[in-house]
């Protein structure tokens, strides 16, 4: 088929001999959900020797090989939408963003529009098209309930000076993170390659082996009780997921974190009750995006920008001050 990416699975050997076609393919490409497989299946676009296989329970031979040929996905150009957006800052290079928890910052799987990408192409016309048609002036992102800021590239120059400094990691960025419980010690270094997880790949996780390699400094910033604390990030390296994933690696998820911290909750009886259980059922994860420094794409100063808790997280501080 034209407009298609082949993929060749390795030969089947003795451990997948009689697996479901589907079964089998899945475990080759685990980056390709098993029911879109099971569609590409049924829709013959899946050869071996020649053959098309078009029936999910085919049973695999041993020495057999297969070629998938996954249509390439055409992304649809997003639309301008008149979308409030706080825009810290903007000149004819670059705009500083303060995102909202809740907003996704461009369009993708399930997401169509609503996104921080449609609120810029109405606020901001002239954007960086090296994202591509649904990445436009996107340099860095940072999750859909995390708050923050971020910088957006409005032409091809600027985006590719900002990414080389985002490689370089010579991009300052602070986080603060709500955690359950206080960290010991209340400062340090969490070191650890982040990959996707092998037991759930939905999930990022500290791999072994390999993965991207990640650093992330912290600091206690105030402690509530021995019971949460706000803990200062900063990133040296930008994975995905980074702040959640190695802050869970040492024993301290974000509250709110339905991810990397299900079943994580205070449970002393000296709490009171209604605010512990604002605590334990905050509805995001308690993470903002709350400094960004990074050199001007033009003027080559050194630019340096913040943003406060939003309220959701002055409230959330409020509470934990109490209990």
């Amino acid at each position: 088929m034209s407009n298609c990416r082949e993929y060749n699975t390795p030969m089947v050997n003795k451990d997948f001999k009689g697996w479901r076609v589907d079964k089998f393919l899945a475990a080759c490409f685990p980056d390709i959900s098993r029911s879109q497989i099971q569609r590409i299946i049924e829709t013959e676009n899946v050869m071996c020797d020649d053959v098309t296989i078009a029936d999910n329970a085919y049973k695999v031979k041993e020495g057999e090989s297969f070629v998938l040929s996954v249509p390439e996905v055409i992304d649809a150009e997003p639309l301008p939408q008149d979308i409030p957006l706080d825009i810290l800052y903007q000149d004819s290079d670059i705009a500083v963003v303060n995102k909202p928890a809740g907003m996704v910052v461009h369009p993708g799987a399930g997401v169509a529009d609503g996104t921080m990408v449609n609120a810029l192409l109405f606020h901001c016309t002239d954007l960086s098209g090296i994202g591509g048609v649904k990445r436009p002036g996107i340099v860095h992102r940072i999750d859909k309930e995390t708050s923050g800021i971020l910088v957006v590239a409005k032409n091809d120059n600027a985006h590719r000076f900002l990414c080389e400094q985002f490689a370089e990691h010579s991009i300052e960025r602070t986080y603060f993170a709500f955690v359950f419980g206080v960290p010991c010690p209340l400062g340090g270094i969490v070191r650890g390659n982040i990959g996707r997880s092998p037991y759930d790949r939905k999930k990022m996780a500290v791999v072994a082996k390999g993965g991207k390699p990640a650093v992330t400094h912290y600091q206690t910033v105030e402690n509530f009780k021995g019971q949460a604390a706000l803990v200062k990030c900063q990133l040296e390296t930008g994975r995905t997921h980074q702040i959640r994933v190695h802050l869970t690696k040492i024993g301290h998820s974000l509250i709110g974190d339905k991810v990397y911290g299900a079943g994580r909750k205070i449970i002393s009886n000296v709490v009171d009750e209604e605010k512990r259980l604002f605590v334990n059922h905050f509805p995001r994860q308690a993470l903002h995006a709350q400094s960004l420094g990074f050199v001007h794409p033009q003027t080559k100063e050194r630019m340096f920008f913040e943003a406060p808790l939003p309220d959701d997280l002055q409230h959330l501080l409020q509470v934990l001050r109490q209990i």
